[in-house]
């Protein structure tokens, strides 16, 4: 069991398992009923109807969520000749023609055109803010929705896993990409593409930054580790791994803790800031020219 600091509370990450049907926000209001603590966010948000990682972060560790590391794979099941407003199963027909003479060789022809760096626009049932309000409040009570401004995403790898054919053929696929990109807007600009419609029909997150699947806990096991007291918290040296470690002596974690700006080196933009003889976390620090300025600053307990 991990913890940034000696003190009692709870703070670390959480490797969390998401079940379908419950909002991010709706899991992230249990543990905080769990736990007793409010100070719980997330590092990235999953629809409803998707499953698999989600990290949480809990206490001060929530200050730390924007350093994590880019870069999440899914597993998803795009279905051919059915489309949709939401781009997913949980929306309203668009178009059921079905697509019976759709084949695997058709669609990996026009797969090369979804790796890379590519433009994609968000959903209508998005996240994304849009005067004032998120695009998926918009369009649940029907107000009009200027047009989406497409977003460039990285595409880093996209693999078939498996296609079923059938009179709506579904193609599982794995993709390894950036953040913000959007799954649905895959399934549906790759059935446009082919003239079939398509929408997404599953989606399993199997990584997000270091946090993996395999090593992620369902709610439920997560709720018995409270109630055990052996709550599985994973500590700043994991979940920032990718950030350069500094450790700084007593003097100058001291002056670092008073928010200055204290000599030092640090690869990248970002670095992990350590006490050398405690091996006590103090925060994050953005590195420059031989120094490292606090940015985060996260006092023992």
């Amino acid at each position: 069991m991990a913890k940034l600091s000696s003190g009692s509370g709870f703070e670390g990450f959480l490797n969390l398992d998401k079940p379908a049907g419950l909002t991010s926000h709706d899991c992230i209001a249990r543990l905080r009923r769990v736990l007793g603590e409010r100070r719980i966010g997330h590092g990235g948000t999953l629809d409803p109807a998707a499953t698999g990682v989600l990290p949480v972060a809990v206490g001060r560790a929530t200050r730390l969520l924007r350093f994590l590391s880019e870069g999440k794979v899914y597993r998803a099941t795009v279905r051919f000749g059915l489309s949709t407003d939401t781009d997913d199963l949980e929306g309203n027909i668009l178009a059921d023609a079905g697509a019976a003479d759709l084949n695997l060789a058709r669609v990996q022809a026009h797969l090369p055109a979804f790796r890379g760096t590519i433009f994609q626009v968000p959903p209508r049932y998005s996240a994304i803010h849009q005067e004032g309000e998120r695009l998926y409040e918009l369009a649940r009570r029907g107000a009009a929705i200027a047009e989406i401004a497409p977003r460039t995403v990285e595409i880093r790898a996209l693999t078939v896993l498996g296609w079923y054919a059938g009179h709506y053929p579904e193609l599982q696929i794995e993709i390894a990409c950036s953040t913000g990109t959007y799954i649905r807007s895959i399934a549906r600009d790759l059935g446009a593409a082919l003239g079939t419609g398509a929408t997404l029909a599953h989606l399993l997150r199997t990584r997000s930054g270091p946090f993996a699947l395999e090593a992620s806990l369902p709610l439920a096991a997560l709720e018995a580790h409270v109630q055990a007291g052996t709550l599985p918290l994973i500590g700043p040296r994991t979940a920032l791994a990718h950030l350069a470690a500094v450790h700084l002596d007593p003097l100058l974690a001291a002056r670092w803790l008073m928010g200055q700006k204290v000599p030092g080196d640090g690869e990248g933009t970002f670095a992990q800031i350590w006490e050398s003889e405690t091996e006590r976390f103090l925060g994050v620090a953005t590195c420059e020219a031989g120094s490292l300025q606090p940015l985060v600053v996260l006092p023992p307990l």
